[in-house]
């Protein structure tokens, strides 16, 4: 059976490998071959020079994405048929024996050497590509920071709740699964509610909506859409990166909304209440609710999933990890599941999508559908977001529909 499984994971790993290989070529060579001439339903808002910056963008991080694919493989098959994880599992077993602390400081190792491989890539990417087509506003000194603090939240956040789940999954026989479910569904929840006001003015100043016509149009439209919230928030986005975007975020009475300072800058009110309206659509039709029910739903799955394979010595054997456990069995398990669902992401990408036809609808109906497509229009050449996606391409990758099919949408409702 380890021999099954071992040519199994091999033969995913191609496949999935050769799968995203191919679509990063193939959005690559779509872009290119349309980076001479703007789409024509774009062509009196966006000039050639937005255009081509975006066609490079989107191959300069297509470039990105592949190196980091070959390393994301070099990692994976180190680690396991490498002997990495074998040799870690040895020696903290050495000093701690069995112990959830055994589990913890393997999961910590785990966690440094994936930090340490994937640092040159993070830092190339924020000062360098994205310095290189003026999206950066990140300092080294702020880049540090959030490191820190990062790194604390994970200890005294993620540190419990890893140990809770050890615990679970040692001590509850064999429904484990069951009770690992319901606490981590409850931890998701808690962060819904404590991020807006603990977590996230951490990491950025949150000051509210000033008086004036956006402010206005913003109730207004609130009041029109039956929509509560606990304040209106202009965040200061423009710290770390050029980038805009707006959304809402919380869980009952502590749903906040919120304006990056650089979408404000960059919008006029009409456009801005589009925005807000499209967000909203997803409210009212239940959006973040359903997303929770399919995420407790899958999470429920792959938990009884991981119950079946963690007794199972060929599972360990088959990834050259000769002794089990409950840190070894959820640290397994959570490296190969990527390789297996990755030709899924088309069913999620289609529900995502789906949903933001839904939000544009409503969006066209509560406030103006032109000026939600200016906002768009906007927002894609602000962000350099690429207007000819190659459509196979957008189908694995893109959780919002192509910028045409959006508009030519929008326009229709």
């Amino acid at each position: 059976m380890a021999d099954l499984f071992a040519t199994l994971f091999f033969v995913a790993l191609a496949f999935s490998t050769a799968l995203r290989v191919w679509l990063a070529l193939r959005q690559r060579r779509h872009v290119l071959a349309h980076r001479t001439a703007v789409p024509a339903e774009f062509a009196d808002h966006i000039a050639l020079t937005d255009h081509q910056k975006a066609a490079d963008y989107t191959t300069a991080k297509i470039r990105l994405g592949l190196a980091e694919l070959a390393m994301d493989i070099v990692l994976l098959l180190a680690l396991t048929f490498g002997g990495i994880l074998a040799a870690l599992d040895n020696f903290w077993r050495a000093q701690l024996d069995a112990s959830l602390f055994h589990g913890l400081t393997l999961f910590a190792s785990l966690g440094l050497i994936s930090f340490v491989v994937g640092l040159p890539f993070s830092l190339y990417r924020t000062f360098i590509l994205e310095a290189r087509f003026g999206f950066n506003k990140m300092t080294p000194g702020l880049y540090l920071g959030d490191l820190a603090k990062q790194l604390v939240l994970t200890v005294l956040i993620g540190g419990p709740l890893l140990l809770a789940v050890l615990w679970l999954m040692g001590a509850m026989g064999e429904r484990w699964w069951f009770y690992v479910w319901a606490v981590w569904l409850g931890f998701n929840l808690l962060v819904l509610l404590l991020y807006p006001t603990f977590i996230a003015p951490l990491f950025n100043k949150f000051n509210p909506l000033a008086e004036g016509e956006m402010k206005t149009r913003i109730e207004s439209l609130l009041a029109r859409c039956g929509f509560a919230s606990s304040g209106l928030f202009v965040m200061d986005g423009s710290k770390r990166s050029a980038h805009g975007n707006a959304y809402f975020t919380g869980f009952g009475k502590a749903k906040r909304i919120v304006f990056f300072d650089t979408l404000l800058e960059k919008l006029a009110p009409g456009e801005v209440e589009a925005v807000l309206a499209h967000e909203l659509g997803h409210y009212k039709h239940h959006h973040i609710i359903k997303r929770i029910v399919m995420m407790s739903i899958m999470s429920l799955t792959l938990l009884w999933l991981l119950g079946q394979l963690i007794d199972q010595p060929w599972f360990y054997a088959a990834l050259n990890v000769g002794a089990g456990g409950t840190a070894m069995a959820l640290i397994l398990f959570s490296l190969v599941l990527p390789v297996f669902s990755f030709p899924l992401s088309p069913l999620f990408s289609w529900l995502s999508r789906r949903h933001e036809f839904e939000a544009d609808a409503y969006a066209a109906k509560q406030a103006s559908s032109d000026d939600l497509i200016t906002a768009l229009v906007k927002l894609y050449r602000d962000n350099a977001a690429t207007l000819t996606p190659d459509p196979l391409h957008s189908l694995f990758y893109d959780s919002h529909p192509p910028a045409s099919v959006r508009i030519a949408h929008l326009r229709a409702c």
